[in-house]
């Protein structure tokens, strides 16, 4: 029997790579850059970027009209609103903000089954988590965090008081850093549950609104009827009343809640320590999640 000739053999060029190996940390940094620029759709399709520059401009709009009130009314000497009110003042848009983008950092990837690959080499299920996390919560810092400057920048700019106007800066900072902290968590948890983008958008947004507003709701029933030590009970049990009792028992907030009234130090210190359970808690969840590589 001939040989059969019609097999060849062709070399197409493909090389050994001989370069330096960057290692974990570099490709953690990668993924990291590449999330947070992901969530503000940098880097990506022109349609990407709509929505989240939309929700950053409403954002930032109403401390620029805060800063013009200020500075055109005649004898003002501090802000109509203080820093620390802002981000709770303007959760409607942090929640769509995280609701939108969440699921965008870790839905697809879990759709596409991208994560093996993610994990095959050099990168660790510990780098991923930390780099998504981190890029979460930078981005959610970001879009807290620029208002409160904007409002600063135009405090000075009218020659309000430097100290005053600073101390208020850094008390809204921590606040909305801990916020960041906790809503990045936490979105990250309920959109990696699922690889379908549309459920994470609304398990986010269901975890932020609805314990809100049950709790809101059972607040207000309580101050009506003369129980208000139940206000700052009920308040341990939604995210948003959560960092409300922590700004308002260390960084000198007004509360939101019924009456004006927030937690006492004493409590407020409770408030803390669940927030920071919830960080930790969300952490380890993620890390959880993303045990096999094989999702």
């Amino acid at each position: 029997m001939a040989p059969d000739t019609s097999t060849q053999i062709h070399n197409i060029g493909y090389r050994s790579y001989d370069g330096p190996r960057l290692g974990r940390s570099y490709a953690r940094t990668s993924l990291f850059s590449q999330s947070l620029r992901g969530a503000y759709g940098l880097g990506r399709s022109a349609k990407s970027k709509v929505l989240p520059m939309i929700l950053f401009a409403v954002m930032c709009v109403p401390a620029l009209i805060i800063v013009a009130v200020a500075i055109a009314v005649p004898g003002s000497t501090d802000l109509p609103i203080k820093y620390t009110t802002y981000a709770l003042t303007t959760q409607v848009i942090i929640g769509l903000y995280l609701a939108s983008q969440a699921p965008q950092s870790v839905s697809r990837d879990l759709r596409f089954k991208t994560v093996p690959l993610y994990f095959s080499r050099p990168i660790e299920r510990v780098d991923y988590v930390v780099a998504k996390y981190a890029a979460m919560a930078s981005a959610l810092f970001i879009l807290t965090a620029t208002p409160l400057l904007i409002m600063w920048i135009g405090s000075l700019l009218a020659k309000f008081d430097f100290g005053d106007q600073t101390k208020g800066f850094g008390q809204g900072l921590v606040s909305v850093l801990l916020l960041s902290l906790l809503f990045a968590g936490l979105g990250l948890v309920m959109a990696a549950l699922t690889p379908r983008r549309g459920f994470g958008v609304a398990a986010v947004i269901g975890l932020l609104l609805i314990p809100y507003g049950a709790v809101t709701a059972v607040q207000g029933v309580a101050y009506n009827t003369g129980h208000t030590g139940a206000i700052d009970l009920m308040g341990l049990f939604s995210p948003i009343t959560l960092i409300d009792g922590v700004q308002t028992a260390f960084l000198g907030a007004t509360s939101a809640f019924p009456g004006g009234e927030g937690p006492s130090a004493g409590f407020g210190f409770v408030y803390l320590l669940v927030v920071l359970g919830l960080i930790v808690g969300s952490y380890a969840a993620l890390m959880a999640r993303y045990r096999k590589a094989g999702l």
